[in-house]
């Protein structure tokens, strides 16, 4: 496990970019697990400036975490829509090597098994993640027991309610994902957790210091034997840097 913490999310969304180009050229068909939501925005950001300055995204492929059920891929809020907004519109990634779920098709089991085979043919190089205030990874909310493979899941209501910054109202944010599984996000030869704000302090604490425990997704990642968490002086706040591992 290594910890990078940052003074701002910028200087943080540099590094995390940085190892991302790392993934892409240190293989020829690279495969990156990514994310959304507000804290990979500076990631994204920056990656699109390295393409900018020269490094190619053509040759790599992409698969998304999640994507809320009910949404139709054109749907503002939608992540479809997210990733379009703040990565695919701006670099050259084919199409075709982009997948993301489908919350909006009718059979919503068939479409979580033709994404484990997407995962499955592809197998992930670099994973971002974020994670959220009740520890999730994707949509893997905290429960009794993690569900492995890709699924339907029912948001926590804390979920939503974080969410609905987004949103105009509470009422209109999905109650339900799809998301990919947390073996596959274990199975990615390297993770990096984004994190910032003292919001989620406490809980990137007991993700890194904690127990692993299946009511805090995140702190399964202490399993992985090559983990990155990159973080603000924020988040980083009730962490014990003496105790790095």
């Amino acid at each position: 496990m290594v910890i990078r913490i940052f003074d701002n999310q910028d200087e943080a969304g540099l590094y995390a970019a940085s190892l991302a180009e790392r993934a892409i050229m240190g293989a020829a068909h690279p495969v990156l697990g990514l994310a959304t939501g507000s804290t990979v925005i500076p990631f994204y950001r920056e990656l699109v400036r390295l393409v900018q300055c020269g490094l190619d995204l053509s040759h790599i492929t992409t698969i998304n975490l999640d994507e809320y059920i009910g949404l139709p891929p054109h749907h503002e809020q939608s992540y479809h829509a997210f990733m379009k907004r703040h990565l695919f519109s701006r670099v050259n990634i084919p199409e075709s090597q982009v997948f993301i779920p489908d919350g909006s098709v009718p059979d919503l089991a068939a479409e979580c098994g033709r994404y484990d085979e997407i995962i499955r043919e592809y197998p992930i190089d670099l994973q971002i993640l974020g994670i959220g205030v009740n520890g999730h990874i994707g949509f893997n909310e905290p429960d009794d027991l993690l569900v492995s493979r890709t699924h339907v899941v029912e948001l926590s209501e804390e979920t939503i309610r974080s969410n609905s910054r987004f949103f105009a109202d509470v009422s209109e944010v999905p109650t339900r994902a799809i998301t990919m599984g947390v073996q596959a996000i274990l199975q990615a030869r390297q993770i990096v957790l984004m994190a910032f704000g003292e919001e989620k302090a406490h809980i990137v604490a007991k993700a890194i210091r904690g127990e692993v425990r299946t009511d805090i997704p995140a702190s399964i990642l202490q399993l992985h034997r090559d983990v990155i968490f990159v973080l603000d002086k924020g988040s980083a706040k009730e962490l014990s840097l003496a105790k790095d591992a």
